[in-house]
């Protein structure tokens, strides 16, 4: 509290701020200072502070057969020796490795990438033999596609009056640039340009100003194209009587997500092909069951406006709609224990590969040096008492995409979900 009492310093997250005390006013303190760290020191800190979180929070008190004390002795004795941090954490993982678990491992800290994002992918045989980049592919929503500017065959010459080509990195050109006005140019398709000059191609090309994207957002509007593209191809192959949608974790935001794509269309479908591949887990399973799982017994309509099932009608949310789940091995975690439920209480098949055996329930921890470490801290078993980790979740009809069937257009498992659920609904009328 400074000497007028008026307002008070505090650290909250490595960062010091002010707060007034009469208005609550809150600003930043910019502090600068330089930092020396013993490694020596703090090498044996992370360690200590690794092996004594597993040891008090590992989900087994036997460590999975491990002795854990024995670990301490041989690999502190490894980190005691290591010269640089990276060294030091895969000593540690190395021992973290031992204990043959899902949900590990220790990662350093890392900044989050500055490279701007145009939402625009590249022909690669083009670049490969001359270097060119020329655009493939324009992603719905991204900033190249709201510039309405940019088109599939156009070349992308320079950036910010820099150029491209070979040998030329376009993430170097694009570093620092996110949500920042960059200036594209751009040779339309057509143009006779590749072999030509610096000169001659930067003379045929025009300006298209943009304001790249970070990666995270660049990779959502790549799912979200994904997404609906399985969408049109589940309505197309099921003859529009099959709705689709996909989780791709179990988040609280996508649990967001699956009731909006629940609501756009699917209610309006005989069934839906539920996808839960790639699905990295989470926590919400047991409220995106729910979605599925709940029976319809009453339906409402006021005079006038058609009649709807009740427990939408009074803001519970239930597709009261025959489904089918498709999982692959890349089907993880909180993904699994939906698995598990959508199985055991008998909402439908399972089609695809079975999940991948990673059933735990885990917390990040930072350390002292800014390293994460996941630690593991809840054991999963099914109802019937089973453990759940290193058991992946079965499949009823399985199918394993043949390598390279992205490329043909085709997605086998999702075939075979289509053919399963409409066969559960018989002939259309």
């Amino acid at each position: 509290m400074t000497p007028d009492s008026r307002e008070v310093y505090y650290l909250d997250a490595g960062r010091v701020s002010i707060v007034t005390i009469d208005r609550r006013e809150t600003r930043p303190l910019n502090v600068t200072a330089e930092l020396t760290v013993d490694f020596s020191s703090e090498k044996t800190q992370v360690f200590q502070e690794a092996w004594t979180l597993l040891r008090d929070n590992f989900f087994d008190p036997g460590f999975n057969g491990v002795n854990w004390d024995q670990s301490r002795t041989t690999y502190g004795e490894r980190v005691a020796a290591s010269a640089m941090p990276d060294e030091m954490r895969r000593i540690v993982s190395l021992m973290i490795g031992d204990l043959n678990s899902s949900h590990l491992g220790m990662t350093g800290p890392a900044a989050p990438p500055a490279i701007g994002r145009l939402g625009l992918a590249f022909d690669r045989a083009e670049y490969e033999a001359r270097g060119g980049l020329r655009v493939s592919e324009v992603v719905p929503l991204g900033p190249a596609a709201i510039s309405g500017e940019i088109h599939v065959g156009d070349y992308l010459v320079a950036v910010d009056g820099r150029l491209t080509g070979a040998g030329v990195n376009l993430d170097e050109l694009l570093e620092n640039t996110i949500d920042r006005r960059v200036t594209l140019a751009i040779v339309p398709a057509g143009a006779a340009v590749q072999d030509a000059s610096p000169v001659v191609v930067r003379r045929a090309a025009r300006d298209v100003v943009v304001r790249p994207t970070n990666q995270a957002t660049e990779k959502g509007l790549l799912y979200r194209r994904w997404v609906e593209q399985n969408r049109e191809y589940v309505l197309k192959k099921s003859g529009g009587r099959l709705g689709y949608v996909h989780m791709i974790d179990m988040s609280a935001a996508a649990l967001d997500q699956l009731y909006v794509d629940l609501d756009v269309e699917n209610q309006a479908r005989d069934g839906v092909v539920v996808d839960i591949r790639n699905n990295t887990g989470g926590f919400v399973n047991a409220y995106a069951i729910d979605v599925f799982a709940r029976q319809p017994y009453l339906r409402m309509a006021m005079r006038g406006l058609p009649e709807a099932p009740a427990r939408t009608l009074l803001g519970q949310r239930a597709l009261e709609a025959a489904t089918v789940l498709v999982t692959n091995q890349h089907s993880l975690s909180d993904a699994e224990d939906f698995t598990e439920g959508y199985r055991t209480l008998k909402l439908g098949s399972v089609v695809g590969e079975p999940t991948a055996g990673w059933i735990i329930y885990t917390t990040n921890v930072r350390l002292v040096d800014g390293s994460t470490l996941r630690l593991p801290h809840t054991r999963i078993r099914a109802a019937d008492g089973t453990d759940m980790e290193r058991h992946p979740r079965p499949v009823d009809f399985p199918v394993t995409r043949p390598v390279g069937e992205t490329l043909s257009g085709n997605d086998s498992q999702l075939d075979e979900a289509i053919r399963v659920l409409l066969k559960k609904l018989g002939k259309a009328e």
